[in-house]
C-alpha cells in the first residue's frame, strides 16, 4: 500500500505556525495506554460491545442498558448538567466498571450564544476570531454537560444547490483546512482534560460535499486525485490540530459506502496519517449499508461497517434496527470479527474518555463554571466583531453605503426586518429569540431620534400572498432610501435542503421590482445560507449587502455596517453563479485544451452565458479601496527544497479606514499532470488607516508547490511558477518565480 501524505503538503507550514501545538492529540500518551489497559483486562465482550453503542435521547428503558453497561454514549441533545449528571452517575456508580458515559451535541455554531453560521464565519477570513467563538461554544456547552461536539463540517462545497454548504467554510481546501485546525484548537483548547473543552468531530469523512447534483445523500464518484487534492485536506488538517474523533459520511464513495470504505478509514486514516482517535458513523449510516445495498441485513451491515473502520454505530437503533447490538458479538461468535478487533476499537473510545478526564472527573463541575464564567459582554462582543467581519459588500454603486445619519426616513421592508428566529440560521443550538437581535432592533439602536424608520413587512418569505405590497410600496416612496430584507428562511438551507432553483423566492423578487419603479435608492441585504443566483438584483439594486445567518448580533452587526461604523471587510469564501446551469462553478478549475476566447466558437464557454461567475470566490467590497504596488520578490530563482519570499504593499486609498484581505495564488504553468488555473496558498488581513501602506510579505516553500504526480507521489517539478496576489481571486497582479535541478 502507498503510504504518502495528501495534498495538504502545500500548505503544511502555515498550518503549523497557525496551530501552534500541531500535533498535540496525535500520539497517545503512556500513562493513558497503561490506564486503558486496566480497564480493558475487567471487561466482558458485552461490555465492551456496549462501548461502541450509541443511543439517542433518554428514558427508563435506555437507563436500564446503561446500567447493564450496554451504552457507551448519549446523543443528549439541549438536557442541561443537571439531567447529565444524573445520567453520568448511573453509568459511574451503578454498574460492576463505572466507566463513563460520552455526552454529545451538534455544537455548529454556538450553544447558547450562536454566532454566524460557518459559511459567514468563513467570510471572515479571521481564524483566530473563529477559534474564539468555538472557545465559548464549547465552554457553554461543556458547562451543560456536552463534551462531545459533531463539528465542525469540513466538507468542501462546489456545488451551492447542496443544502448544507452552509455548515462548511466553501470551496477551496486551503481555506477550508485553516478553518478546520482554527475551529478544532476552539472545541479543545489547549488540552482536552480541561473542564471547558470539548472533543471535537470533523465530519463528513469523505467527500460528502460532493455529492451528484448537489442533492443531499447522493452518491459521489470522483477520481482519487481529486479525493486527495480537494476533499482529504481539510480532514487531515483537522486530525493533525488534534481532534478527537472523526464522523464516517452516509454517501457511497466510488462504489463504497463512506461508512464501510476500508481504504478511507484504515488505509488512509488509521495507516497513512496514524491516527488513534475514533470513528463515529453518522446517524444510522452503518444501518442504512442495507439500503445501500451493500448489506443484506443487519448483521451484514454491523460487519462491513466494523470491519472497515468503524467504531462507534451513531444511534442506528433509532430507526431500523442497531447493527451492532447483538450483532457483534454474534459475528466474534463466527470468527468474523476478532475479539482483539473489538478490543482496538473499545481503546480507542476509552482513550478519548480518559483524555477528556472523565475517568477522573465524570460530572459537570458547577462550581468551577460558576467561578470562571465568562461575562455576557464578552461573548456578545466577539459575536458581534464576527458577525461585522463575516459581511459581504458585494455591490455600492455610487458610494450609497455608508447612509448618512442625517436623512429623514427610512422604509425597511421585507420578511427578514423584524425577524429574530431565521437569522439564526439552522443548527443554532439553544437559541433564545429574545437574545437575536432583528435588522430593526438593530437599525433603531443606531439612529437617533430625527431619523423615522417606517417598518412594513411587505411579504413572507415564499409563498402567494401579496397583499402587504401596497404598504411596502407606499412607504418606500416616502422615504429618502429602502432597505429591503431578502433571501431564504433558515430551514430552507442545511441538512436535507437541496434545492434546483436558486433564485430568491418569488414573491420577494416581485416587490422587489415594484419597490424599485418608485425611484428610491434601495440597499438589499440578503440572509441565505449559500450562494444565490441574483442577477436581477444584481444588475438593478445600487447596493448589496451579503449578510447570510449572522445569529444573536445580526441587526447590530447590519446597523454597524449601513451606517458606517464599521467598514465591512468580508471575502467570499465560494463562488456566486450567474445560473444554476453553470454549476458546479468554483475558481480553481482547469484550463482545458480550449480555453476560452471569445473570438473562437470551438473553445470551452456557453451559448447563452457567460463563463465568469456573477461574483467570484474571495471578491468583497470596502467602503475605502485599497492599490497594490508591483510584487517584489526575494530570489526568482531558487531549488526544489528552497523557500522564496514576495512582498507587496498595499495601501488604503480612500477616506475610510478598513481592512483588507490579501490573498496569494499559485499557478504551476506547466506540470506532469494538469493543474488549476489558480490555488489559494495564503492569506492577510491587514488593518489601514487612510492613506496608510503596510506591506504583507508572503514566504513561499516547497510544499505549497507540491503536487500530486502521475502516480500520486509528492514533488515539486521543476519549471516556471506564476505568483498571483490581489484583492480576490480575479482582480490579482503578478509575477514569477522559477524552480531549478
Amino acid at each position: 500500500m502507498r503510504k504518502i501524505l495528501l495534498f495538504p503538503l502545500m500548505f503544511l507550514a502555515a498550518l503549523i505556525s497557525f496551530s501552534g501545538s500541531f500535533n498535540r492529540g496525535i500520539n497517545a500518551d503512556d500513562k493513558i495506554e497503561k490506564r486503558i489497559d486496566s480497564v480493558l483486562v475487567k471487561m466482558t465482550l458485552d461490555e465492551k460491545i456496549g462501548q461502541l453503542i450509541q443511543i439517542v435521547g433518554m428514558d427508563t428503558a435506555k437507563e436500564k442498558l446503561i446500567r447493564n453497561e450496554q451504552i457507551g454514549s448519549v446523543l443528549i441533545g439541549l438536557r442541561g448538567r443537571a439531567e447529565c449528571n444524573r445520567i453520568q452517575r448511573i453509568a459511574v456508580e451503578e454498574t460492576r466498571l463505572g466507566i463513563p458515559l460520552l455526552f454529545a451535541n451538534d455544537i455548529i455554531h454556538g450553544y447558547h450564544t450562536i454566532f454566524p453560521v460557518p459559511l459567514a464565519e468563513a467570510s471572515s477570513w479571521n481564524p483566530e476570531l473563529v477559534k474564539e467563538s468555538c472557545r465559548i461554544s464549547a465552554f457553554e456547552s461543556a458547562s451543560e454537560g456536552t463534551r462531545w461536539t459533531y463539528a465542525p463540517m469540513v466538507d468542501i462545497a462546489r456545488d451551492p444547490r447542496w443544502g448544507r454548504i452552509v455548515e462548511g467554510s466553501g470551496e477551496d481546501p486551503y481555506l477550508g483546512s485553516i478553518f478546520a485546525a482554527a475551529r478544532v484548537e476552539g472545541f479543545q483548547g489547549n488540552s482536552l482534560d480541561e473542564k471547558a473543552s470539548i472533543a471535537a468531530c470533523p465530519k463528513h469523512y469523505v467527500a460528502y460535499g460532493g455529492a451528484e447534483g448537489g442533492r443531499d445523500y447522493n452518491t459521489v464518484d470522483i477520481s482519487e486525485r481529486t479525493l486527495r487534492e480537494i476533499y482529504l485536506p481539510p480532514f487531515h488538517a483537522a486530525l493533525q490540530s488534534g481532534a478527537a474523533s472523526i464522523m464516517s459520511a452516509f454517501n457511497d464513495l466510488n462504489g463504497i459506502p463512506a461508512s464501510a470504505n476500508h481504504f478511507t478509514l484504515t488505509e488512509i486514516l488509521r495507516n497513512e496519517w496514524n491516527w488513534d482517535g475514533v470513528v463515529i458513523s453518522d446517524y444510522n449510516a452503518v444501518g442504512e449499508l442495507i439500503r445501500h445495498r451493500f448489506a443484506r441485513d443487519m448483521k451484514e451491515a454491523a460487519l462491513r461497517g466494523f470491519k472497515a473502520g468503524v467504531d462507534i454505530d451513531m444511534v442506528g437503533d433509532s430507526i431500523d434496527g442497531n447493527p451492532y447490538a447483538p450483532n457483534l458479538k454474534n459475528l466474534v461468535a463466527e470468527g468474523k470479527i476478532s475479539e482483539e478487533d473489538i478490543d482496538n476499537s473499545v481503546r480507542n473510545v476509552l482513550r478519548m474518555k480518559f483524555r477528556l478526564g472523565l475517568f477522573d472527573n465524570p460530572y459537570t463541575d458547577t462550581l468551577y463554571f460558576k467561578g470562571n464564567n465568562l461575562s455576557k459582554n464578552y461573548k456578545d462582543s466577539i459575536a458581534l466583531k464576527l458577525a461585522e467581519e463575516s459581511i459581504v459588500l458585494l455591490k455600492n454603486e455610487n458610494n450609497l453605503l455608508p447612509i448618512s445619519r442625517d436623512i429623514k426616513r427610512i422604509a425597511l421592508i421585507g420578511p427578514f426586518a423584524d425577524d429574530n428566529s431565521n437569522p439564526t440560521g439552522p443548527w443554532a443550538g439553544g437559541y433564545k429569540q429574545e437574545n437575536v437581535i432583528s435588522v430593526l432592533e438593530g437599525l433603531k439602536k443606531s439612529v437617533n431620534s430625527g431619523i423615522l424608520i417606517d417598518f412594513v413587512k411587505g411579504c413572507n418569505v415564499d409563498d402567494s400572498d401579496y397583499t402587504g405590497f401596497d404598504a411596502a410600496i407606499k412607504a418606500a416612496r416616502k422615504a429618502d432610501v429602502v432597505i429591503f430584507t431578502a433571501g431564504e428562511s433558515r430551514w430552507m438551507s442545511g441538512e436535507a435542503e437541496s434545492k434546483t432553483d436558486l433564485n430568491i423566492p418569488s414573491v420577494q423578487q416581485e416587490l422587489i421590482n415594484r419597490i424599485q419603479a418608485a425611484g428610491k435608492p434601495i440597499i438589499v441585504v440578503l440572509m441565505n445560507g449559500r450562494p444565490l443566483t441574483i442577477n436581477r438584483i444584481s444588475e438593478n439594486i445600487p447596493a448589496i449587502i451579503e449578510a447570510w445567518y449572522l445569529g444573536n448580533q445580526t441587526g447590530n452587526a447590519i446597523a454597524r455596517v449601513i451606517f458606517g461604523d464599521y467598514n465591512p471587510s468580508g471575502k467570499l469564501p465560494v463562488t456566486f453563479p450567474r445560473s444554476t446551469g453553470q454549476i458546479p462553478l468554483y475558481y480553481y478549475h482547469k484550463s482545458t485544451g480550449r480555453p476560452f476566447d471569445k473570438e473562437d466558437k470551438y473553445t470551452s464557454k456557453y451559448t447563452d452565458s457567460p463563463n465568469t461567475p456573477l461574483y467570484p470566490f474571495g471578491y468583497g467590497l470596502s467602503y475605502t479601496t485599497f492599490s497594490y504596488d508591483p510584487i517584489a520578490v526575494s530570489k526568482n530563482r531558487i531549488k526544489k527544497d528552497e523557500s522564496t519570499k514576495v512582498f507587496v504593499k498595499v495601501k488604503n486609498t480612500g477616506k475610510y479606514a478598513g481592512q483588507e484581505v490579501v490573498q496569494l495564488y499559485i499557478r504551476d504553468d506547466f506540470a506532469s499532470v494538469t493543474r488549476p488555473v489558480e490555488e489559494l496558498k495564503g492569506f492577510k488581513k491587514i488593518n489601514l488607516m487612510p492613506g496608510e501602506t503596510k506591506q504583507a510579505e508572503f514566504e513561499i516553500t516547497p510544499d505549497m508547490l507540491s503536487i500530486l504526480d502521475l502516480n500520486l507521489e509528492p514533488v515539486v517539478e521543476p519549471g516556471k511558477f506564476t505568483i498571483y496576489i490581489g484583492s480576490n481571486s480575479v482582480d490579482l497582479i503578478s509575477t514569477s518565480i522559477e524552480i531549478v535541478e
